[in-house]
């Protein structure tokens, strides 16, 4: 079967359908907005496409203008769609592209329609493309290799759609858009159809890419308070660990809440949840940079600190202690005070494990309750509650 010009737009519409349809599928099961704009994009392409046919039965209007307004409006989506995967967010200048294209309907027919058309369609369609690329430039090192590709795929249609809108100001160049005569049309149609498959691989692939980053991020996540698991601390614990030395100490704090049954039997599971969100957030506001917090489950709580010190641990300590029995006090008032027991363990080398290291902090923690709860027990020094 020859590749004349029905031919190559009948394939890109099977090949924009299927993208589209797929993309479609992708976002149902992730719902990310990218894979929405994307495939309206590849769904506008068909339409666009299977009007640009109309052009063989002298239906010119439909099968120039508006048949190439929809493919500026397609690539538009991918712009946004590209937007929205970056997070970054467009000036209302873009919407000016349309104004351009409405424009272009005013332009008298004569013997250099072609060419002003066929120029204003593909310098439009390039600047969309290629400010999709630029938008995927910071993120190419960070993302996957789906960004990359995509990033570059969006290049290269671009360059390749403001090399077209040059042809024009060959001499002797033929272009026709009723009849689709000219090699430049020729050249365009292949082309379009080899982009079609390249962009929506890499579309795909970048959002695949992103949902198991996700997912892996998820599953190192307690589900209530998003901070770190304990299979997430292990994971970053001996990285943290290694710094530690005689010059840069170390230190894990472990920290449990005492009389939390109280707040469930009292106000109801629901509040003791709330609790556990508050008590989360109170750590992440004082953690030190580069320490580590996890919540090991139920109400316990843990701090992994390197070079500190004593003093800093017992202050870090102290100021939770304070601000969660303010909290508590206000919030969930009950006949016993909910408060915080905390074992500390400072350490100047690695311990063998993690494990080990939070044994320790345990045995420092069962002296806190058991000295009177509401305290800080820290190698060998009490702090009275």
């Amino acid at each position: 079967m020859p590749l004349d010009p029905p031919t190559m737009l009948t394939i890109s519409i099977a090949l924009a359908a299927a993208a589209a349809l797929y993309l479609a599928i992708e976002w149902r099961s992730i719902r990310e907005p990218s894979l929405l704009f994307w495939s309206a994009g590849f769904a506008t392409i068909t339409v666009g496409s299977t009007l640009a046919l109309l052009r063989s039965s002298g239906f010119l209007l439909i099968g120039i203008w508006f048949a190439n307004g929809l493919l500026v409006t397609a690539h538009f989506l991918f712009l946004l769609g590209v937007a929205r995967f970056t997070q970054i967010r467009l000036s209302p200048a873009w919407y000016l592209i349309f104004v351009t294209w409405l424009v272009m309907l005013l332009l008298p027919d004569g013997p250099l329609w072609s060419k002003v058309m066929l120029a204003a369609n593909s310098l439009l369609v390039a600047l969309a493309t290629l400010k999709a690329s630029s938008l995927l430039r910071p993120h190419g090192k960070s993302l996957s290799v789906g960004a990359v590709q995509l990033r570059y795929v969006l290049l290269g249609h671009g360059i390749f759609y403001v090399a077209k809108a040059l042809t024009v100001v060959i001499p002797g160049t033929l272009i026709d858009l009723a009849a689709f005569r000219g090699v430049i049309i020729q050249i365009s149609l292949v082309e379009g159809a080899m982009a079609i498959m390249l962009i929506a691989l890499s579309m795909t692939g970048t959002e695949r890419y992103r949902r198991e980053k996700q997912i892996a991020r998820l599953a190192e996540r307690d589900p209530l308070t998003a901070l770190y698991n304990r299979r997430a601390l292990e994971k970053r614990a001996p990285r943290l660990l290694e710094q530690v030395s005689t010059e840069h100490p170390g230190a894990l704090l472990l920290i449990d809440i005492d009389n939390f049954k109280l707040v469930n039997d009292q106000y109801g599971h629901t509040a003791g949840d709330r609790l556990l969100i508050a008590l989360s957030e109170m750590i992440r506001s004082v953690l030190p940079r580069n320490a580590l917090t996890a919540r090991l489950g139920g109400d316990e709580f843990v701090i992994l600190l390197n070079s500190t010190s004593g003093e800093r641990v017992m202050e870090l300590g102290n100021t939770l202690r304070e601000q969660f029995l303010s909290t508590t006090s206000q919030t969930f008032p009950t006949t016993a005070a909910v408060t915080l027991s905390i074992g500390a363990s400072l350490f100047d080398k690695a311990p063998a494990n993690l494990t080990a290291l939070i044994e320790q902090g345990d045995a420092a923690l069962y002296e806190s309750k058991r000295g009177g709860r509401n305290r800080l027990r820290l190698t060998g020094l009490t702090t009275p509650g």
